[in-house]
This record gives C-alpha cells, structure tokens and sequence, in this order.
C-alpha cells in the first residue's frame, strides 16, 4: 500500500505525452512560466485571443486544456475539473520616459484619453479588454474622438508600439503591460470603469496529465507569481 501511494506521487513525466494547451494572451504571463515548471511532462502552449482561440477549437484542434474567461467556459465542451486561475484588471500604458497622466478618476481618465495623439487597444472583435475598452469610450461620450487615432492591436503585446515611442498611450489588460519593454504602467482604470476578468483552466480530456497541469496552474508556485505577473488570486 505504501509503494502504492508513493508511485501515485511521483510526477508523470516518465513516458508522459506532450500536452497541448491553448490558452488567451492575457494569460501568458502565468502560464508560460508554469508550462515550462511543470514536473508531468512537456507541455505546448498556444496563446491566441479569445476570438481566435475559439475559432482554432472549431477548427478541430488538439487541445487537451484551454484557459479562457470565466464568461466562456460554458462555450466548451469541458470535462470535469475546469479552476479559475487568476484575476487580472484593465490599465493604462505609456512609455517609460513619458510623464504619467491623470486617470485617477473617471473625468481625468476622459481629458487624457482626449488629449492623448495617439491610443492603442486590442480589436473589439478579437479580446477581452478591447470590447470593454469599446463599451467605455461610448459610456464616457467620446469613441468618435478616441477610435479616430486609436491603432486595433489583433494580439499578443499590443502596448509594444508604446515602448517604441510610436505611440503615446495604450490600455490593456495589466498582465500584457508589465512584460513589455520600454513601457510604463500608469495605473488601473478608474474604479467605476473597470472590468475584471478571471481565466480559468479548463480540461478538454479528461486525462491525469491534463488535470495535474490545471492543479499545477493553482498551487503554491502559481500563486506566487500573480502578483509579478500583473495579477491578482481569482477569489
């Protein structure tokens, strides 16, 4: 009974088949570092935004975990399992030599994205934040103004364009500002303008090697990560 259960603990690396993961770019800071940490094997992570991410599953990819939002999970056809991960918020970028503008407020977060020449965020139709972005340009007025010298990012880091001093702000979700180079993060988005969103790991296969990878995903290592990552436990 005793080998038994020490068999039981050991990592599966031994003989372990590569597992597939696809997960949405927000994410990517957590995860990949974890990926590559993980005592059960080799483990592929494609990161794509939620758009795309969906369209490769309808596409009949192979995928043995997905990490979406919370608001998708029930889009998938999930085995038992599925854990929410992470918490991350919606912030402000500008390069790292520029002066930080005011956005401590809803009214200052206005003037400054009024004033700003140039803004990037994510597509609409393609991320998380973009959308969100999109719902508060038209509740503060100004979408008009702002998306006539917005650039749509498609994915990955798209605030890279700020560290290059090729454009001056940028907003995006804050685990895809602090790993870019050259750029600064100002701050959250003002409270009453914000949108969390939690990701959550989600079995497609209902395998040991999945599973140990979502609780790989939650336990100790993971947790203290969020915060340097950009964010916050999913609680």
């Amino acid at each position: 009974m005793k080998l038994f259960l020490l068999l039981a603990a050991l990592p599966i690396a031994v003989g372990a088949q590569e597992l597939h993961v696809l997960s949405g770019g927000a994410a990517k800071s957590l995860v990949e570092p974890m990926a590559a940490s993980f005592p059960g094997g080799e483990v592929d992570v494609q990161f794509q935004p939620m758009g795309k991410l969906f369209e490769s599953l309808s596409q009949g990819a192979n995928v043995d975990v997905v990490i979406v939002t919370q608001e998708m999970v029930s889009r998938l056809q999930a085995k038992p399992g599925a854990r929410a991960i992470a918490r991350v918020g919606i912030g402000v970028a500008v390069n790292e030599k520029a002066p930080s503008p005011d956005i401590s407020t809803v009214e200052a977060f206005r003037k400054t994205l009024l004033a700003a020449k140039s803004i990037v965020y994510i597509d609409p139709k393609v991320g998380t934040s973009g959308k969100h972005v999109a719902e508060v340009l038209e509740k503060l007025g100004i979408a008009s103004e702002v998306n006539a010298k917005a650039k749509l990012g498609s994915g990955g880091y798209i605030v890279e364009p700020v560290g290059k001093g090729e454009i001056e702000l940028g907003i995006h979700q804050i685990s895809e500002i602090m790993p870019v180079k050259g750029v600064k993060l100002v701050g959250e988005l003002p409270r009453e303008l914000q949108k969390y969103t939690v990701y959550v790991a989600v079995p497609i296969k209902a395998s040991p090697a999945a599973l140990a990878f979502i609780d790989h995903l939650t336990g100790p290592q993971a947790r203290a990560r969020l915060a340097q990552a950009g964010y916050t436990p999913p609680e």
